[in-house]
């Protein structure tokens, strides 16, 4: 299993700090992540083609936010 990230994206030239703890669920890895003091479970999501948010405040993430830390899981996630 990889091991925690800490990075920050870029957004509108607001920074966002983000940490990703990755952790088995079954057969799968999901990612506890947190970011500006909220913390979200994100998984693979087969509908969207990418790993997405799944706990049920998710939808108070901004979605250019989700897209960002997902691309950049997906981006550790293969090395």
């Amino acid at each position: 299993m990889a091991t925690d990230e800490h990075f920050e994206i870029q957004l509108d030239g607001v920074p966002v700090i983000v940490t990703a703890i990755p952790f088995s669920f079954n057969t799968e890895t999901r990612y506890r992540v947190t970011y500006n003091g909220t913390e979200h479970i994100f998984t693979w999501d087969s509908g969207l083609g990418r790993l997405a948010p799944i706990n049920d405040e998710s939808s108070t993430m901004p979605v250019a936010v989700e897209e960002a830390i997902a691309a950049r899981l997906q981006s550790f996630s293969r090395g």
